[in-house]
Formats: C-alpha cells, structure tokens, sequence
C-alpha cells in the first residue's frame, strides 16, 4: 500500500478545484442487451479528468468514468437514446459549472456537500429527475477523490478509514451517523464474487442463439457458467407472469446442473405495477416444481416497482418471504429512510449515484442494524452491489473498490460480457491497465478483459496510490463532451 503522504485519522484535507475536462467515447456492445424497456446495442462512456491545487500549490490530477445507459436515468418513452445520451452530458456540464463558480478550498466532501442542493434545484430546472441530476456530481466526485488520494501518495482504502474526504455534518444526512468509526472499522477484500445477470433477451442455451457472434467468447448462460464459474447470478423479470415462470425455468434448467450452492437476486426493472403481482410472481414461482431450487436461492428481489409509485407500496410485515430492495427510486440522499418506512429492507450501491450516497447509506445499515440487534426477528437493512454497465479500466475499478470496501460480497458485473473487453481502446492503454493490474485483467481472446476465476475477480492490486488505479486511459484516444442544445 502507498502511504507516504497518508495523514492521521481524522484529519480532512482542504484544497481547490482549479480544472474540470469531460471526455467521451463510443462502446460498442457485442451482444444486445435489453434491460426494462430498452434494448442496448451500443452506448457512449464519459470520462471526467480535474485538477485540485493543494495548499502547498502542487497541482494533482485525477480522473473517473461512467456509462451514460439511456433509458435507466429517465425511462420517458418520449425520448430516444441520444436524448437521453445529451440529459447525460448536460448535467455533466451543469456539475462541472457548479464545481467551477467557487474556487474557496475545502474538503473532497465539502466540495460535494456545498453544491449538492444548487445542482439538484439547476437540474430541475432542466425537467431532470435527481437520478439523473446525480450522474455529474458522481462523476466528478470520484475524479476529485482520486486526484486527492494521489496528492498524499495513499490508496483509497486508506484515505476512507482516515476520513481524508472529510465526510460528516455538512450535510445534515450524515449528522446523526458517526461515519468516522464506521469507515474506520472497514477493511479492503482481496477479492469478490461476480453476479452474473442474465438479461431477458439472453441466450439461456446454444438453442436460443439466431445470430451468432463467434468469437470465441461466451454468448450464452450456459457457456457462461462453464467459463467464468460464477456462483451467483441476478435474474431480469419484465412483469409477464407466464413469460417470467416460463424463461426462469428456462433459466433454472441450466444452473441446477451446477453443484449446490448457487444465489441470485430478481430483478423486477419496474416492470410489476403492485405489490401483489410480485407476491403472485413468487406464489407461482414456489408452486412450480422445476423452479423450487432456484427460487430457494433467491437472496432479495430488486426494485419491482416503479419508481414513481414505488414508495406507495406496502411491503410492511413482508409476505414476499424475502428482502425488496430499491434501486431506481434511489434519487435523493433520503431516500432509503422513506423506504425503509414502507417496509423496504435494502437499497443498491451504484457509483453513478454518488460514491457518499453509497457510504451514506452503508453506515445508515449499520446504525439501524445495531439498534435491532436485541429484537427478536427485526428486520436486517442491506446494501446490494449493483452496476452491469461498469466498463474494464476506472468505472470498473473504482465501482470494485467501493463495495468491497463496504463489506459487500458480491456484485453486479456484466460489463465484460457485453462488451468485448478493451478491445476497441489503443494498444498502450491496454497494457498499461493489464501491467498495473495483472490481477484484475488477463489478456486473451486478442484483447485485454476483466480476469474471473471461479466466479470471483481478485482485488489485490487496487489497493494502490489514487482511488483503486494505477493507471490512467488515453485521454488523447477521446473526444470533449461539449455543450448540446439543451435535451427535450
């Protein structure tokens, strides 16, 4: 670990935001991937590099990646793809115009915290929902951290357990939550198990395949467990009773070949309109012989409702039988505290949320866990991990770091399997990821890709100077995202 420079617990760094750049380049998907009411086939990734000024007048840069998925931020049908790719760069820029009008130094949070309302109030202004509102100040954030985590020479895992962001009572969310003894108490995991997702216009077999890839990669569940060995998996559901029961069966036929245990989660998209249908789903799925394996090992069922009525549904007193998390209603830092008031028991962890709406959240678990330690049968809060767009390279890393580092043990990862690894990224930059992190990725197939053994992805090497990289991408290789007119 590099801790050179690492201060003493407790101590926030302060320091100014001098520059921001925002990058962009084309993914191209190598099989589509259909998730709620869209079908993916290709999508553009945002970089995000800044510039902080430390006190001593050293300047430090850092950076930080994302997918800008449409249809997941804002699911108006009204709006094509690439509207919904230019809500995407316009509120990168609004974030960037925030963080730029004050150039008084203060801490990693600090900067967060003092911009936050003022973003959210700008992106309404636009018609943004705060989902969507999130994704600049997400970005940015992390780029921030990274720049200050390399400044004092220290891993992202140190600087978290010494407060080096300086999270706490600027923002009122975090007063009642001693984050300091909570991110102090947590420890970096070597590795974490990958949860597959299998999408709902996934090849469960080699029957299903009408156009073939090809190329040597694994195009269906079947060939997926066999390569990869993933023990986990999360399940899409689009809200058709029959066709569900029917494709999980489908799905259950495969995985109940595997020695036992395998997990997986349900993942509703906001596709059912009540609580009554999921019950009806569950009901049916239990009184099916051919799926009383898989649905023995369902962990939790994520987000079935959608996100304008989510949190008028009642799962109080669940009769589902297992946990409901939220995930697309997740918008603004309260959220999960509603929820939890209408009997929700979890809430995701996506980096393109916020990285200190995930550490939020996590102490959030932690505080009320411990409050219900002595009742019998309370209810156990929970964050999942969950992110299938998180592409090789930083968005993969940092996403990685985050939740391991929050105790979380396995993950959402499908960015290696739509995708054809790095690929279509220059020659330089793929060695530099592959040299620095040997351990994350593996060179095959003619391309550098994430490294799953055993269904697991090894963690090791982003305990490193910076936020979870020791290398940077080709920046030179992007295009600028500059100012659209303004989306629909």
């Amino acid at each position: 670990m590099h801790t050179n420079q690492g201060r003493a617990h407790g101590e926030a760094a302060s320091f100014s935001v001098c520059a921001i750049e925002l990058f962009e380049r084309p993914v191209v998907l190598r099989l589509p991937f259909r998730f709620g009411v869209v079908t993916l086939t290709h999508c553009p990734q945002a970089f995000v590099r800044v510039r902080i000024r430390m006190p001593d007048g050293r300047e430090v840069s850092g950076a930080a990646a994302e997918m800008m998925a449409p249809k997941w931020f804002d699911k108006n049908l009204a709006l094509s793809n690439e509207d919904n790719f230019n809500q995407l760069r316009d509120v990168l820029h609004l974030a960037r115009e925030a963080y730029l009008s004050d150039p008084a130094p203060d801490t990693a949070f600090g900067h967060f915290a003092r911009h936050y309302d003022a973003h959210q109030l700008a992106g309404a202004a636009r018609g943004y929902n705060p989902l969507l509102a999130n994704h600049g100040p997400a970005l940015i954030d992390r780029a921030i951290l990274d720049a200050l985590c390399r400044a004092h020479g220290t891993s992202f895992y140190l600087a978290m357990q010494r407060n080096l962001p300086g999270i706490g009572s600027t923002r009122n969310e975090f007063a009642a939550l001693d984050i300091e003894r909570f991110l102090a108490a947590l420890k970096p995991a070597p590795s974490i198990e990958a949860r597959h997702t299998v999408g709902l216009v996934d090849a469960i077999t080699a029957a299903d395949l009408k156009e073939p890839v090809d190329d040597g990669l694994p195009e269906t569940l079947e060939q997926v467990v066999a390569h990869y060995g993933h023990r986990y998996f999360k399940l899409k559901v689009g809200g058709d009773l029959d066709a569900d029961v029917a494709r999980l069966t489908a799905i259950a036929a495969v995985l109940d070949r595997a020695a036992p245990p395998y997990f997986a989660s349900l993942d509703g998209n906001e596709q059912y309109e009540t609580a009554e249908q999921v019950r009806e789903l569950l009901a049916r799925m239990r009184g099916t012989p051919t799926l009383q394996r898989l649905t023995a090992s369902i962990l939790f069922v994520e987000q079935p409702i959608g996100r304008k009525t989510a949190l008028e549904a009642d799962f109080r007193g669940n009769a589902l039988g297992l946990p409901v998390i939220i995930d697309e209603s997740d918008g603004s830092l309260d959220t999960f505290v509603a929820a939890r008031e209408r009997g929700y028991s979890g809430v995701s962890s996506k980096t393109c949320k916020g990285l200190y709406k995930s550490i939020l959240n996590a102490a959030r678990c932690a505080q009320w866990n411990a409050e219900a330690n002595a009742e019998a049968g309370a209810t156990r809060f929970f964050m999942s991990a969950e992110d299938l767009t998180t592409q090789a390279g930083l968005a993969v890393q940092q996403d990685l770091a985050l939740v391991s580092f929050l105790g979380i043990t396995h993950v959402e990862r499908n960015g290696h399997h739509y995708v054809n690894g790095m690929a279509a990224l220059p020659q330089g930059e793929q060695r530099s990821f592959l040299a620095a992190h040997p351990d994350v990725y593996e060179q095959s197939h003619g391309a550098v890709r994430l490294r799953i053994n055993h269904g697991r992805i090894a963690l090791a090497s982003l305990d490193c100077a910076g936020y979870a990289s020791a290398a940077m991408p080709d920046f030179s290789a992007m295009n600028s995202i500059t100012p659209a007119a303004q989306p629909v």
